[in-house]
């Protein structure tokens, strides 16, 4: 699936282009407008959105224009899902115009006059937190989620239903909804019922939801804030590659008919040896790298980090510097899901196999899944690689903190333990002498 949002060539009366929206779904493709226009000067082709503190011609402003590209990009990526799991199909045309084309537009004025549903605050708590909090596209798509399974488990459901035996239900709803696969004529690949650390994240959700209604006036019932459900959680493992590990792949001699690895390879490397997150290296510019370090606001947190280059970071950046990357790019970053797909590709290439047991709990039910580690390799794993190597070393963890933008040591916390535990195991080598 492929939402990407454009500026067309052709400008209106007040200097503004159209934005355009491209959707690709399940061998579908539909190009239209988004009903919004901006300025070239004030539009982010990186990002996809308004820049900050910009308005059009007609004076709608950028948190306007960007809630409602992130709408359109959240609703689309929770629209595939469900076409996928159900194994259904619809002309995209329809459903854009079903919900953002003019119809759209006219029959959510109608509905003004008519009583909101729980759904419908939801919608504004989304956008009014979305704008508040200059939400990221990922934040969008996770309460498009909420949405979604609130929907499944009670498409009438009300701020009344949700009573502690009502929140327990849905609770129980999460144990039991499909949550991937197909039933097939010949095979069945439907997985049931979510884990525990997901049902405990979108109960927090919800609740985020129900605070922000109480305070509003729209919610009465009260039940949630003492609702807490019993969930039993495995503490989360923090996969990395040790150092010979991160050489190994490093220093891979990659075959001709695979150098579509080559790139990704170098992308991921270089998060090992900067703690970027894949957000920062995909949005890294030639203008940020100077000579020894780089100069960085995260997309995440927007925190300013220096971070110092060391031989392997100044080694990849040098290999693309004469390169004609697009829009200043310094590196060759491709879409977060396929670099996913390719690192569990090179991965299992390098032989980065070593098992893995992954804990986790579906009700009280404990589940080990024993994994190769290049099966359970992502974007992320640059950063914890980064990190758990740093502290193994014996870098103090408040230098390392400077390098990742942490602010405190409880996010640390897990990869400290890590790095005293191998710390440890590294003593009883001595016992071998």
């Amino acid at each position: 699936m492929a939402v990407n949002f454009y500026l067309e060539k052709r400008a209106d009366k007040k200097g503004d282009n159209p934005i355009r929206v491209s959707i690709a779904i399940q061998g579908q493709r539909l190009v239209t407008s988004t009903g919004y226009s901006i300025s070239p000067n004030k539009w982010d082709n990186i990002k996809q959105e308004v820049k900050r503190g910009c308005s059009n011609g007609k004076g709608i402003t950028y948190t306007v224009i960007n809630t409602h590209l992130r709408r359109i990009d959240s609703f689309f990526t929770e629209y595939e899902s469900k076409a996928l799991l159900n194994n259904e199909s619809e002309d995209i045309r329809t459903v854009y115009a079903r919900n953002f084309g003019k119809d759209a537009r006219i029959g959510n004025i109608a509905e003004k006059t008519l009583e909101k549903t729980l759904f419908d605050y939801l919608d504004e708590f989304t956008a009014e937190m979305g704008t508040s909090n200059d939400w990221t596209k990922a934040t969008f798509e996770k309460f498009a989620a909420v949405k979604s399974h609130l929907k499944n488990f009670n498409p009438n459901v009300s701020f009344a239903d949700l009573t502690n035996e009502g929140l327990t239900d849905y609770v129980n709803y999460l144990r039991t909804v499909q949550v991937a696969g197909k039933k097939y004529e010949d095979k069945d690949t439907r997985v049931f019922g979510m884990r525990n650390s997901t049902i405990g994240k979108q109960v927090g959700f919800l609740k985020w939801f129900l605070r922000w209604a109480t305070h509003k006036g729209y919610n009465t019932e009260k039940a949630f804030e003492t609702f807490s459900p019993k969930l039993k959680n495995a503490e989360k493992k923090v996969v990395f590659l040790d150092w010979d590990e991160l050489m190994t792949v490093y220093n891979f001699p990659i075959p001709e008919k695979k150098k579509y690895l080559d790139r990704v390879r170098d992308v991921f490397c270089f998060c090992c040896f900067t703690s970027l997150r894949y957000s920062d290296a995909a949005n890294l510019k030639r203008s940020d790298v100077f000579s020894g370090y780089l100069s960085i606001t995260t997309i995440k947190t927007a925190d300013s980090l220096k971070i110092e280059l060391n031989d392997y970071s100044k080694a990849i950046l040098k290999k693309y510097e004469d390169e004609a990357l697009p829009f200043g790019a310094a590196l060759p970053v491709i879409s977060n899901q396929r670099m996913n797909e390719y690192l569990k590709e090179l991965g299992e290439l390098c032989g980065i196999d070593k098992p893995v047991t992954i804990t986790y709990y579906k009700g009280n039910q404990r589940i080990d899944d024993i994994l190769p580690k290049y099966a359970l390799l992502g974007t992320h794993t640059g950063r914890r690689t980064f990190i758990c190597n740093a502290l193994m070393m014996g870098i103090p963890p408040q230098v390392v903190m400077k390098w990742t933008g942490h602010s405190d040591y409880k996010a640390m916390k897990p990869y400290i333990d890590v790095a005293d535990a191998a710390k440890a195991d590294a003593m009883k080598l001595f016992n071998k002498k």
